[in-house]
């Protein structure tokens, strides 16, 4: 655990000029003043950390987006990677390499050569939050990256979201009203031009060891949003 420490004056938090186009990622965002001095503080802890909002991992042509929470302590946070090195990240991988949307079934590191076929992974927020809990607000202001990158994302056809929490910022992005797509573990909700929003439960060690999610719940849910997706 990271002690925290009186806010520096001057923390860096300003949003960018009204106007100004909103890419699907910034590495040196600071529009959020809680997350971006605790990155502050994890740099000063942890050096060889990556310790910067962390970018989404596969190919721009996938047809499978993975959404998540936020990068790990010790995890994404460490690696610059999504779902990498830490125990979230377990299941996930072994999932996507059985149903052949990896080319590994273990990501360790973001130079270890694994490579994503036909899927993508995103987080609803970027940046670690502390004790993994980000703010209402910190949701809603990354939220313009996943707009974006939604956008972008032209091929997608099915968005597989892990956790409630992922599961309410992706209808943000897009504008839909929650009441209308109630979030439930295999619960799958159309979203128009033939897209689809597929639920499960997040793949934490918390889900996993405690059966909330149990490995085969997990595969049957991701093998249901390729099929959907067409893979």
């Amino acid at each position: 655990m990271i002690e925290r420490r009186p806010k520096r004056a001057g923390a860096p938090g300003v949003r960018p000029p009204a106007g100004k186009r909103t890419e699907s990622y910034d590495p040196g965002c600071t529009r959020c003043p809680r997350l971006a001095e605790f990155l502050a503080e994890t740099h000063e802890h942890y050096p060889d950390y990556f310790a910067r909002p962390v970018p989404s991992f596969g190919p721009p042509d996938a047809r499978v987006l993975f959404v998540g929470l936020a990068p790990g302590m010790h995890g994404a946070n460490r690696t610059g990677r999504p779902f990498t090195g830490d125990y979230a990240g377990i299941l996930l991988y072994e999932t996507l390499y059985e149903l052949g949307l990896s080319t590994g079934s273990e990501s360790v590191a973001a130079n270890d050569g694994l490579k994503l076929q036909g899927a993508r992974i995103a987080n609803a927020v970027k940046c670690v939050p502390p004790e993994n809990k980000p703010l209402p607000d910190e949701i809603r202001t990354c939220n313009a990256y996943l707009q974006v990158e939604l956008r972008d994302l032209d091929r997608v056809k099915v968005i597989l979201a892990l956790g409630r929490v992922a599961h309410d910022a992706v209808l943000m992005a897009l504008g839909l009203k929650r009441s209308q797509f109630p979030f439930g573990h295999g619960n799958e909700h159309s979203i128009g031009a033939a897209k689809y929003l597929v639920d499960s439960y997040h793949c934490s060690r918390y889900n996993t060891s405690t059966k909330v999610l149990t490995g085969p719940m997990f595969k049957k849910v991701v093998a249901r949003a390729c099929k959907l997706a067409g893979l």
